[in-house]
Parts: C-alpha cells; structure tokens; sequence
C-alpha cells in the first residue's frame, strides 16, 4: 500500500493585509505537514512580491509550477494566511486536477488593528464562492478558520490525506481480470467502457496463461519453496497435503508473476472451478495474503469490488476484504452473518486462519481436489463498507459505516465469517437490492466514509448512495 499524501502549497495574499504573515505561515505549514509525514512541494517564496499569490499573473506562475511538477503532488493545501486574493486562486487552479484543501488562519482578538488582522475567515469565503463559479472542486472542512498547531487543523490534514489517497489510487487503476466472468454470476457483469473513462483500465487474461506459468515452474523453484514458507507462517496447514500446498506456492507465484509484470494494482480472480479441476486447489488463502499485503484481490471475476476493495484501503491503509451478503442472525434484524470462503486478511481475523477444502465444491467436486479454503473468523471492529457497478456508461457506489460485533457463529460454519450489525439494515438492503448491486460487499477497518465518499463523488464524478 501507497504511503501518505505528498502536497504542494499554496499561500492566498491580498496586499492591503498583512503580508508580513506568509513566511511564518510557510514555515509553520510546512512543519506540520511534514510532522504528518507529508511531502510538502513549495512554491519558490521569491517567485511573488510576498511569498503568497495575489495577482493574476503571480497565480498564472503558480499554475505553471504545478503543471511542471504533475505527479510529484497528490492534493493542494491552499492556505490563506491572510484574506488571499480571488483573481490570483482563479488563475492558478482554473485546470488544476488534484484535489484542493482551504485552510484559513484565525484571527485574534487581541489582534485586530490593520497592520495584523487577517480577515482570512471572510477570504475563505470569497474563495469558495469564485471556486464554485468557475466550477473547480474544492475541499472545506470545519471549523472554518482554523490553526495549523491545533489539533483540528490535523484532524483535517489526516481527511484531505485519505481522500486524496483514494483520487490518486482510483484515477490511474489497472486491474486485473484473471480469467472469463464466472459463468453461474451474472451479478458480477461489468462494462469496461466505463470504466476506462474513469481512468481505470481493465487487463483481462485467459486463465489458460494462468496454468501455462503454473505448469512451467518447477517443484524446486527457490521462488516456489519461498512461496510455501511465507505460507506456511500466514496460515495454519495441519491436514493439507503436500501435493496441494505445493499447487497453491506455484498458483501464488504464477499470480504474482502477472501483478508484477503486468503492472496491476489489484485483481479479481475466476476462483472456481476450473483451478479445482485443473490443479487441485482453491486459491482463497492466495486471495487472503495478497489482500494483507495490499493487493486487493475479489473472488469470482467481481472487477467492481476489486475497485471498491482498493479504493477502502486507500482510504483506511489497512487491508479489505470482499465479502458475501450471507446469512441472517437469527431474528436480528439490524444484524446478519458476512462470509466469504477465505480470502479475509490475516490482520482482520480474530487469530491465524486454518487451510482446510472447500466445503462446499467438495460436495460436488469430490474430496481431495478443493484445499486452499482459509478458515477463520472476523474480529470485532468499526468498518467502513461498499460496492461499485457500472451501469449507463457510469460508476455507482454505495458506501457505510457499521461494526462487526463479537457475536459468535457456529463452528462448523466454513470458511471466513464475521457477524455485522448496520443500523437500519433492513432498509439498507432493501436500497441496495432495488438499486441492483451484487451479492458482495467490500470492507475495511475503521470508519472512513466521508474523505471516500467525497473523493469518489466530488472528484472522480461517481454516483454515490451514503448509509
């Protein structure tokens, strides 16, 4: 997973305010974003008559070093240490396509005579009224003025950080679709279309090259053998036979050879059954330890949750997980069972999970040819929740915040499970089905929803529905 956000800085000037205020406002600036462990580009502070931007030509060179700095900036801080003039912010932002911060400094009370008062709280809303004319999306969060020592002020920066993770991951995706859409899942269909036109691009390979770079990798690989022991320590094997697990260590090389070589930022995988009948193996543990390591990967060619699991974990910087809408508890009706056969993270579960068959392939597929099921079960936790489609060239979502609880499940339930609770799940699902999402739900740790909503709604130009 990507670190934080790297930031360039702006700094707002309107002559007959204090000017003397943009050096200390730098310095203080960029001290705590750095102290955030932000990158922080600045603007040469002799490139203006004060250090900050006022007129339209100094925003018209503002504009010029962003654009010969493109890609070495995920978001703008646009900082008014005193009112900051419009006409200097409409020419430097009018193409700009990071998402954009507005801070504004507080006055004090005990500072209110010309040569310091800022007016920077009446700035900003100047600022935002011109933004909002000349259409250029912006960030503005609460309080409204606020001090970059405060603790708000960090609050903040730790918003805008998660946010601009998501754009910056979302809008150059390519993601990998290992194998044709699974026949018997017409929910999981996808138009890459509109995807593309979102900045995502889909790479979709047969799974006939997946056993090719199966079948040429040698039983003593070094990269095999390496594979089998980071296994052999992510998960508990007691049972599996040595044939199987030797399968799985060159099904997860095959696959991360083609992450690798292909340049993808996540993946969803044809998950069953043609890897049962073909090698004798689920891949649901492969699934879990890519997703621990930040390369999210969906079970049955769900390419929408793929995107969805890696936008949560840009946001969270913690692993995601893709998930059924499984089961009921028992009368709950805020509560329900989410499950998946086992491609849960490691660091979501309540212990290590354990390699057993597939359950459930197993009844039909016969005994010995399904191992690669993670069994486990999820540890209680706040989550942030979601799911992507495409639907008339564009991008929906719909996204939440809810728990899994420490309620228990039996323990002949197979594969990764969790007990959620959503307030007013009823009315929830009821949303979701009428509005046709797929029967998985996408899910990370903590509570993220807003930076993600904003990122997917304001700048990326998704249909969002929030619960």
């Amino acid at each position: 997973m990507k670190g934080k956000s790297r930031f360039a800085l702006y700094q707002g000037n309107r002559g007959f305010f204090p000017a003397s205020l943009q050096k200390s406002a730098r310095e203080e600036l960029v001290k705590t974003l750095e102290g955030r462990g932000h990158e922080v580009l600045t603007f040469p502070f002799e490139a203006t008559k004060s250090g900050g931007v006022e007129t339209i030509e100094e925003g018209r060179r503002y504009a010029r070093f962003l654009h010969e700095n493109r890609g070495k900036y995920d978001g703008v801080v646009l900082a008014l240490p005193n009112f900051g003039d419009e006409n200097g912010a409409m020419a430097a932002f009018g193409e700009c396509d990071v998402p954009i911060f507005i801070q504004a400094y507080p006055d004090d009370l005990d500072k209110m005579a010309p040569a310091t008062r800022r007016d920077s709280f009446c700035g900003k809303m100047s600022i935002m009224d011109v933004f909002v004319q000349c259409g250029i999306a912006f960030t503005a969060l609460k309080p409204h003025t606020v001090s970059p020592a405060s603790d708000a002020f960090k609050a903040n920066i730790d918003y805008f950080d998660r946010m601009c993770r998501v754009v910056r991951d979302l809008r150059n995706l390519r993601v990998g679709a290992l194998g044709a859409r699974t026949t018997a899942f017409k929910t999981v269909r996808f138009d890459e279309i509109a995807l593309q036109r979102h900045g995502v691009t889909t790479e979709t390979y047969d799974l006939s090259e997946l056993f090719a770079r199966v079948k040429s990798l040698k039983d003593d690989d070094a990269r095999v053998n390496d594979k089998a022991q980071a296994l052999a320590g992510y998960a508990r094997w007691d049972g599996v036979p040595d044939d199987a697990r030797l399968n799985i260590a060159k099904l997860g090389v095959a696959i991360d050879d083609m992450v690798g070589e292909y340049g993808l930022d996540c993946v969803a995988i044809r998950c069953w059954n043609e890897l049962q009948e073909q090698l004798k193996v689920s891949p649901c543990v492969l699934a879990s330890e890519m997703n621990e390591r930040g390369v999210a990967a969906s079970c049955e060619l769900d390419v929408g949750n793929a995107i969805a699991m890696r936008a949560l974990q840009s946001a969270s910087g913690s692993p995601a997980a893709c998930l059924d809408w499984n089961n009921n508890y028992g009368d709950d009706e805020n509560k329900c069972v989410l499950f998946h056969c086992g491609p849960v993270p490691k660091s979501m579960l309540t212990d290590e999970g354990r390699i057993e068959e597939h359950a459930i392939l197993a009844t039909t597929m016969g005994s010995g040819c399904t191992f690669g099921c993670d069994v486990g079960r999820i540890k209680p936790a706040d989550m942030t929740y979601g799911s992507l489609l495409t639907r008339d060239g564009g991008i929906q979502v719909f996204l939440g915040e809810a728990r899994f609880t420490g309620d228990p499940i039996p323990a002949d339930f197979f594969g990764c499970a969790g007990v959620a609770e959503f307030p007013a799940m009823q009315e929830m699902l009821q949303q979701i089905g009428y509005s046709g999402f797929r029967h998985h739900v996408s899910v990370t740790t903590g509570r993220h929803l807003a930076p993600t909503a904003e990122a997917m709604a304001k700048y990326l130009g998704y249909k969002v529905m929030l619960f």
